[in-house]
């Protein structure tokens, strides 16, 4: 007897994890409310370090505060950019989000009250922010099977954020989320293709036993080694 999937639904799975990608062009259009339903509850359904379930979901649906998003955003992207000193030219180019042209925003916080949950950070406080980060990527890839795009723009300052959302003391955005209808998914990351930079090799952050010593996985005569389920965008 296996718990494995039918192989059909396996290749399914691997397939929305290779064809998911952070979308900076929208199409306009909506998200039918039953859609976004099911994507929520596929967030909601991550795990979470002792059952804590820090995420708080925030659909901003008016075009005066998506604006007054879009400033916030705008401010963050010059100081990015001029952080990065010589590369500043070529990060100005990029676009960087859809907040005002996708089809829904929904705002990722941490809830207030996290001091609370002891169980699994105690000596890891930021695992409230890791469980939050895979109710993110559930929905991000409940949306791609849907054939919708999302972009995870972080380009804020976190205090003015929680002002024009009214979070309460101890809560914290960590999220903008563009989702919706996209002419055309990325044949490849789009910073890869923009050339900002190129996805690892992953032999190179894989060891065994200690830092820095190569896994033995990825050794070219391990049959190991050439056994993905499905072959890579």
């Amino acid at each position: 007897m296996t718990n494995a999937f039918a192989a059909d639904e396996a290749k399914a799975v691997y397939r929305a994890i290779q064809e998911r990608r952070d979308m900076r062009h929208f199409a306009g259009g909506e998200v039918a409310p039953e859609v976004l339903r099911r994507l929520l509850e596929a967030a909601h359904h991550a795990p979470s370090v002792g059952f804590m379930q820090p995420w708080r979901f925030i659909r901003v649906r008016g075009e005066g505060l998506r604006r007054q998003l879009h400033d916030v955003v705008e401010r963050e992207r010059v100081l990015t950019a001029r952080a990065l000193g010589q590369r500043e030219d070529e990060f100005m180019r990029l676009k960087v989000q859809g907040v005002l042209d996708a089809a829904e925003l929904l705002v990722v916080t941490l809830a207030d009250g996290r001091e609370q949950h002891v169980f699994g950070r105690r000596t890891l406080p930021q695992m409230d922010l890791a469980s939050a980060s895979c109710a993110i990527q559930n929905l991000w890839l409940a949306a791609r099977a849907e054939g919708l795009g999302m972009g995870w723009v972080s380009l804020f300052d976190p205090a003015e954020v929680g002002v024009l959302l009214g979070l309460p003391e101890g809560a914290e955005p960590i999220a903008l989320l563009c989702l919706g209808p996209v002419h055309a998914f990325y044949e490849e990351p789009m910073l890869q293709r923009e050339r900002w930079a190129r996805r690892a090799p992953l032999a190179s952050l894989v060891f065994d036993e200690s830092w820095g010593r190569p896994s033995d996985l990825f050794d070219p005569l391990s049959s190991s080694s050439s056994s993905s389920p499905v072959e890579p965008t």
